[in-house]
């Protein structure tokens, strides 16, 4: 066989192969990023009087207003996001669809800011596959499936805690829920979110890559709610 064809031939086969083995990773990839295609959902819940405390503190002081007004504001729902078991998709609709001012005030008791709800609807709502009324019904029945401890739920006084000793207080008050489940996240040397991890079922699961991100701080401190 001539030198060319014998050269011709062998390319032919390597560029067979390496489109044979990029053919199931090319479509795999093609899926992140999809409406609807996540392994499991974050609920993150913000400690609104950290949140607040660093508003203030970035404002020189003024009122942030929103959250950050009379209302004394506990554990609110920053997300509910969308997650692969190693990373996680967002903005999966650009432009993203709209949702009415009606939906966003039946919202705010659990997120109290109208700003945070249409952000998270677009970086994250628009990911799970779901219309914004089914998607904000899921945000609530996840909130529904968390029991906060009860030393967190009407604090009058600054409390001093370690972020594994906030995690245990959730383990111990939600059956189910593991250490590897939840992550406790601060700011500032406060304690700003607790994550847990949910199934698309809204079940506590496993979730070592998020939890392995929780804050390292050997102490934190949790402001009292607004009025305490």
């Amino acid at each position: 066989m001539p030198r060319r064809s014998v050269t011709s031939s062998i390319a032919a086969i390597v560029a067979l192969c390496v489109s044979a083995s990029a053919g199931p990773a090319s479509a795999q990839d093609a899926q992140r990023g999809a409406p609807g295609q996540f392994d499991f959902y974050v609920l993150s819940l913000s400690w609104s009087p950290s949140f607040c405390a660093d508003a203030a503190e970035r404002h020189a002081g003024r009122s942030a207003g929103g959250e950050c007004g009379a209302r004394p504001y506990a554990f609110v729902v920053h997300g509910l996001w969308p997650q692969y078991e190693k990373g996680f998709p967002e903005n999966c609709q650009v432009p993203a669809p709209r949702i009415d001012r009606g939906l966003v005030s039946s919202m705010l008791d659990l997120m109290p800011a109208p700003h945070l709800i249409f952000n998270e609807w677009d970086k994250h709502g628009t990911c799970s596959g779901l219309s914004p009324q089914a998607y904000f019904d899921t945000v609530r029945k996840a909130r529904a499936a968390v029991t906060i401890p009860s030393q967190y739920r009407d604090l009058a006084q600054p409390l001093n805690v370690t972020p594994s000793a906030v995690a245990d207080a959730f383990v111990k008050a939600n059956p189910g829920l593991t250490a590897n489940g939840i992550a406790v996240e601060c700011s500032r040397k406060r304690l700003s979110e607790v994550r847990l991890c949910l199934s698309k079922q809204l079940q506590f699961r496993d979730c070592p890559n998020v939890a392995r991100r929780s804050c390292r701080s050997d102490q934190l401190v949790m402001p009292p709610l607004r009025g305490g």
